[in-house]
């Protein structure tokens, strides 16, 4: 608890509330939720705000990070790291979702070793240089976020030519569907990105 250095109430990147509900202060939270952010933050070395901002329902907190890492980190996804992020960056941006396009465009960035990538596919992702595999998976993660009533056998058809099984449409549908919950929370608190997030691996590595 000693090396707790953090604003827990405002974004050091415009100064504004992290969210429009309160924000419990760290020394006040639980000890399951403590010990999860202060492994984050010894990994990044800051505290991702949308932790924060969840803390304030010890509960949902505790089940949404649960089912994060479910779909994020399930083992034996064929998913890399960098088409996890894809997902999650191109159906944030269709959900207008501020604090998900900049915290997880910035991991798409540190994954992909790509300085450009995240925001050429939060703009839009038929015009990113990724293959056509990667193509056909983020049309699917777009209809299904934005229009899932019509999704259909030649959905899943499209997307076996490119080589996904029935575990990757699982796996990426997961990820679609949590995030659109995620999408959903943030906006609704007025969640605010931290400023480390908007500078990260920006610059390409030597």
């Amino acid at each position: 608890m000693n090396n707790l250095s953090t604003n827990s109430t405002t974004s050091s990147s415009v100064n504004l509330p992290i969210s429009r509900y309160p924000v419990p202060s760290l020394e006040s939270l639980p000890t399951d939720i403590l010990e999860r952010i202060l492994a984050v933050q010894e990994k990044a070395k800051f505290i991702p705000n949308v932790f924060l901002a969840l803390a304030y329902r010890p509960a949902e907190f505790r089940a949404f990070f649960a089912y994060y890492d479910a779909v994020m980190e399930r083992e034996g996804s064929t998913l890399s790291p960098a088409e996890k992020e894809m997902i999650i960056v191109t159906t944030s941006a269709a959900n207008g979702c501020q604090y998900c396009v900049i915290a997880h465009g910035a991991l798409l960035r540190v994954f992909s070793k790509e300085p450009l990538l995240a925001d050429q596919i939060a703009v839009n992702y038929l015009h990113a240089p990724i293959s056509l595999r990667q193509k056909e998976m983020l049309a699917f993660s777009i209809k299904l976020c934005r229009t899932p009533e019509l999704i259909q056998d030649s959905d899943y058809a499209a997307l076996k030519k490119h080589g996904y099984d029935d575990e990757d449409i699982l796996d990426i549908t997961g990820i679609t569907a949590f995030f659109g919950l995620s999408n959903r929370m943030a906006i609704v608190m007025n969640m605010q990105s931290n400023e480390e997030f908007y500078t990260m691996a920006r610059m390409p590595r030597e």
